[in-house]
Order: C-alpha cells, then sequence, then structure tokens
C-alpha cells in the first residue's frame, strides 16, 4: 500500500486496516510456526504496511497539534549580553 493512497483515509479506514494487517500477520506467522507458509515475503510486507499506516497516523496527529516555538541559543546569548549590560 502506497502512503499516497493511505493519505487518502480517514482516521478510522487507518484504525480499522491496521487491525486486520495484525490479524493477518498473526495467521501469517501461525503458519510459519506450523510450516505451511507459502509466501514468507508476505510478512515483512505485512510489517512495513501496518508500520506504514501507523506512521502516518501520528504524523497526522502532530499536523493537528501546534509545536511550541522553541527559543534559540542565539537569541539567548544575545538576551544575556543585553541583561549584562
Amino acid at each position: 500500500m502506497k502512503a499516497q493512497d493511505i493519505r487518502k483515509l480517514t482516521k478510522v479506514q487507518i484504525e480499522k486496516k491496521i487491525a486486520d494487517l495484525k490479524e493477518e500477520l498473526f495467521n501469517l506467522k501461525f503458519q510459519a510456526a506450523l510450516g505451511n507458509l507459502q509466501k514468507p515475503a508476505r510478512m515483512g510486507e505485512v510489517k512495513r504496511d501496518i508500520a506504514r499506516l501507523k506512521t502516518i497516523l501520528t504524523e497526522g496527529s502532530y499536523a493537528l497539534e501546534e509545536a511550541p516555538k522553541k527559543k534559540t541559543r542565539a537569541k539567548k546569548t544575545a538576551d544575556a549580553s543585553n541583561a549584562a549590560e
């Protein structure tokens, strides 16, 4: 699944997709334990898709929040030198 496709989904749809992929990953792990796994590479694909979904979900939550502005070190030293005078 591509990132641009994921970004078009709503938060609820992304969370549902994560739950579905986690269930698929569980089933793949179970098949691997029994030795019936047909495509071992699918486990890696599912893990990457889950990570990609979680990343985009997190980046969406950061976009909603405004990060507080940090003062730069140069400004602090300039303020300190002005206060010393």
